[in-house]
């Protein structure tokens, strides 16, 4: 009898697990465009802290790793500015290779990232950028707060919108991307 009842059980068990898959596809969750190819693409960008030998033109940059390089800035020829953000002996800077020049590396563009962490506001924006990668929103009726950024390549990725910086400075930041060009101010 409990052989029966056994067998009956595990059938049962069975007809269920058969019926209950029938029609469903599995589904398999994949990453939007932007977070793979943000995973496939490398960072070009050398990290580290602005160096005590620093001067107009060259940058020194002690690595994450240690390492002490040298850049040279050069003079740009369309007005960009090569340097975002000020140089200060300290600051955490991001620098993006741009070749050599006379036996020394060219630094193509330096972002100050000490300078882009702070409280930046706009007309429709209100975000603080906080070190380690984390964006706080201060506008509680956002549809699509930032909530991630960092620097890939020269760029400014807020959560998967990329920015060119195309201005940083002590009370300003000037963010580009095909939308148009956004303004923002330090909050103080």
């Amino acid at each position: 009898m409990k052989k029966i009842t056994l067998i009956c059980l595990a059938a049962l068990v069975t007809a269920f697990a058969m019926t209950g898959c029938k029609g469903k596809s599995t589904k398999t969750t994949t990453g939007s465009k932007d977070s793979v190819k943000a995973e496939t693409t490398s960072d070009s960008t050398i990290y580290g802290v602005c160096g005590d030998g620093t001067s107009m033109n060259v940058v020194q940059l002690v690595t994450d790793a240690g390492d002490s390089i040298e850049f040279e800035l050069p003079q740009t020829d369309d007005g960009t500015e090569a340097v975002l953000g000020g140089l200060l002996a300290g600051d955490r800077l991001a620098v993006i290779a741009g070749g050599t020049m006379d036996g020394m590396r060219v630094a193509k563009k330096v972002i100050n990232l000490t300078t882009l962490q702070g409280k930046w506001t706009s007309l429709d924006k209100n975000f603080e950028i906080l070190e380690g990668g984390t964006v706080k929103s201060n506008v509680q009726a956002e549809k699509n707060p930032w909530t991630s950024w960092k620097i890939l390549n020269g760029q400014l990725i807020l959560n998967t919108d990329t920015f060119n910086i195309d201005r940083l400075g002590g009370d300003s930041l000037y963010l580009e991307n095909r939308q148009g060009i956004f303004v923002y101010t330090r909050q103080k």
